[in-house]
């Protein structure tokens, strides 16, 4: 390998005119000579050294050696200054303190191209002033020509760096900060890459189409397409965990088992909410876990700074909302279902009959039922046994009664179905059915109280007439409780008729 080459633009020794330059120069200039260095570089090719760089970080004192081999032979004002040293004696005295920890790095890198051959060098590097401020500099070095002996004479140049290094790595810590943020965030975070998904709206408007949503009416697998043009960027650990995946690649990969038909349904208005120009929306979305767990989550779309033109970052937000739709579900179901019964109450039943009186429904046919003996049972074997009893006759009547028909519990032993589009025939078969049912029930149960009700039923043809219908069913009802007690030989007991 050939040594460096002298750069011949300069002469061995500077005349007057050059040490005016060197003197003025605004950058820290350095006048060194690397002869010595240039020995040691022959001694260790002989030696057969090959790879400097890996030789001298095997040991790093090699590196410190290098340092003391080279001599400094004159340097400029700036130097002093950057340095602040008032003499280069109090400067060559401490050169110790100015030369130590980080900056053997960029010497290495300056090694490194010398030993390469090149008459150039240049590297990032940390010195120290005298007062022990750090100095971060950009170093660049020539080879100068001499008569002498190679290398006698290097200019090295500094140029102070420290705010920028600084800028730098506030720049770092913020991205460093900012991925934190992302990974630790307590919120599924998504970044993904809509720009596809423009180009296709791009063409979109290109052919014509106006209204986008008229557009997905006629063309539904539009969302499909674009949710295949969808690039997922990255994801936070939350997401993981919150899909139940081992990792990003394992998430990606079974995407497919994530979107629900919600999903789709929700992908679209998000898709209509960024043709009309709503590049930040929210909306409330249905996702599964990879292990099948549904997933109710609060969605939130920001399209990133600076790119509203071509959407190619976009930060999506999932909030778990799971235990609060299960809690606002249970809460709905409690209005709507008696408890202990699981049948629904009396206020569903009450909106019920208002809505198909609105609805018009006809015919419309009602069936009263009561328990017998409730108030008996309760007396003699206490509420224990007669909650068993409603529990059970609940039972019954859910399996009985399907929708359109409802079941609801309207009263302590009281029990209202109502069965819209039913005539007499149809619903008497279905107070058959319930009353086998119950045969059934007595027989599992046959260690407790006797399931028992009285019947009645009514039908009516016009909505107006429905209220008339409930008494008639009522009427029917306690007749045949009546009818119940006479030939059992038993007698009510309280004003209600139990």
């Amino acid at each position: 390998m050939q040594y460096p080459a002298p750069v011949d633009s300069l002469s061995a020794a500077l005349d007057t005119r050059d040490l005016d330059l060197f003197e003025s120069s605004p950058m820290a200039c350095w006048l060194e000579d690397y002869s010595a260095l240039f020995e040691r570089f022959q001694q260790w090719r002989a030696d057969g050294i090959q790879d400097l760089r890996a030789w001298l970080q095997q040991d790093r004192r090699r590196l410190t050696e290098c340092a003391d081999l080279i001599r400094v032979l004159r340097v400029n004002r700036r130097v002093l200054e950057l340095y602040q040293a008032e003499t280069l004696e109090q400067l060559l005295a401490h050169l110790s303190s100015v030369f130590r920890d980080d900056m053997l790095d960029g010497l290495l890198q300056e090694l490194d191209q010398l030993w390469q051959g090149k008459s150039e060098f240049q590297s990032l590097t940390v010195n120290y002033a005298l007062t022990g401020q750090s100095l971060d500099l950009s170093l660049k070095g020539v080879v100068l020509a001499s008569a002498q002996r190679p290398w006698d004479r290097v200019l090295v140049t500094m140029e102070d760096i420290t705010g920028l290094q600084a800028l730098r790595r506030q720049a770092q810590e913020s991205a460093r900060d900012a991925r934190e943020f992302f990974e630790q965030a307590p919120v599924s975070l998504w970044v993904e890459d809509f720009s596809a998904i423009r180009v296709l709206f791009d063409e979109l408007r290109h052919r014509g189409v106006t209204n986008f949503r008229t557009f997905l009416d006629v063309h539904p697998d539009f969302v499909g397409r674009c949710l295949q043009e969808l690039r997922v960027l990255d994801v936070n650990r939350y997401t993981l965990k919150l899909f139940q995946a081992i990792s990003q690649e394992d998430l990606l990969d079974h995407l497919d088992e994530v979107l629900t038909h919600e999903a789709y349904a929700s992908f679209a208005e998000q898709l209509i909410d960024l043709w009309d120009g709503r590049l930040q929306h929210q909306r409330e979305v249905q996702n599964n876990s990879l292990r099948g767990d549904k997933l109710y989550l609060h969605l939130q779309l920001s399209v990133f700074r600076g790119c509203e033109q071509d959407w190619s970052k976009v930060l999506i937000s999932l909030t778990d909302i799971t235990a609060r739709k299960k809690a606002e579900a249970y809460l709905e179901y409690l209005g709507q279902h008696d408890i202990l019964t699981q049948l629904k109450n009396r206020s569903y039943f009450v909106d019920e009959l208002a809505r198909q009186t609105r609805k018009r429904t006809a015919p419309i046919a009602l069936i009263a039922l009561d328990i017998n003996n409730l108030k008996y049972t309760n007396d003699s074997s206490g509420h224990a046994a007669g909650d068993d009893l409603l529990r059970r006759f609940g039972e019954v009547l859910s399996k009985a009664v399907d929708a359109p028909g409802i079941a609801a519990r309207i009263g302590g032993d009281e029990f209202m179905v109502l069965l819209p589009g039913k005539d007499l025939e149809l619903a008497q078969g279905l107070l058959n059915d319930i009353r086998a049912l119950i045969d059934l029930n007595n027989q599992y149960y046959s260690n407790n109280h006797a399931l028992s009700v009285s019947a009645g039923l009514a039908v009516c043809q016009d909505v107006a007439e429905l209220e008339h219908a409930m008494r008639q069913a009522d009427q029917a009802m306690y007749a045949d409780k009546q009818a119940y007690y006479l030939a059992n030989r038993r007698r009510e007991t309280d004003s209600t008729g139990s």
